[in-house]
């Protein structure tokens, strides 16, 4: 009698240095009672070293070992056709010293970028210009628009960046996390492109 396997592929995977990769541990499944258990702990791969931090597990295997171990097996896909294994390796952790460094170096390096932009568009001088507009003075240190403007610089960033420190504001995401999620996606992309040995493949030139 066939049966119907309805599998899932997960699109990442996060694992340990010689970890067994299940199927349960890369995909959903969907199948009758008297075989779930067994297709959840069906072996697919065993993480090694020459594996480095990046696996690309196809869907074409997954159906070859369930073909394999289960006769007359009907497997409809769906979704994603690889999941992505990242290794989660050991990582140094950020001295002291080097994470102050880099701090100053954003810090400094956003206010330079933030004071060219306003002596690109003279915003000194536009300011002067409202003061002297409304209040009918010329004063070259127009307080009462310096001020409110550099608060509302950073209350606008926050608002921007959806951010308080940790904290999120609302659960809307922010433009940077879209561009890190849009970013993430191109890369995953790229490494089952380029990581699976089953999506190139080259002809003889005979």
């Amino acid at each position: 009698m066939e049966k119907t396997i309805y599998i899932r592929m997960r699109n990442r995977v996060l694992a340990k240095p010689e970890e067994i990769i299940y199927l349960d541990d890369i995909a959903q499944i969907i199948a009758p009672e008297t075989i779930i258990t067994m297709l959840k702990k069906l072996k697919v791969h065993q993480i090694s070293i020459h594996d480095r931090n990046i696996v690309i597990i196809d869907v074409m295997k997954v159906i070859k070992l369930i073909s394999t171990l289960i006769e007359n097996a009907d497997v409809q896909t769906i979704g994603p056709a690889q999941t992505i294994v990242e290794v989660i390796l050991k990582k140094k952790q950020m001295s002291l010293p080097f994470f102050i460094l880099i701090w100053f170096l954003l810090f400094f390096g956003s206010a330079m970028a933030i004071m060219n932009f306003h002596d690109d568009v003279s915003m000194r001088s536009v300011q002067e210009k409202l003061y002297k507009i409304i209040t009918g003075v010329e004063d070259s240190k127009p307080w009462i628009f310096q001020i409110p403007y550099s608060v509302g610089l950073g209350l606008g960033m926050i608002l921007f960046f959806n951010h308080v420190f940790q904290k999120r504001i609302n659960e809307e995401p922010s433009p940077l996390e879209v561009e890190m999620f849009n970013y993430q996606m191109d890369l995953d992309n790229y490494v089952i492109i380029h990581e699976n040995k089953e999506s190139m493949k080259r002809t003889n030139d005979d």
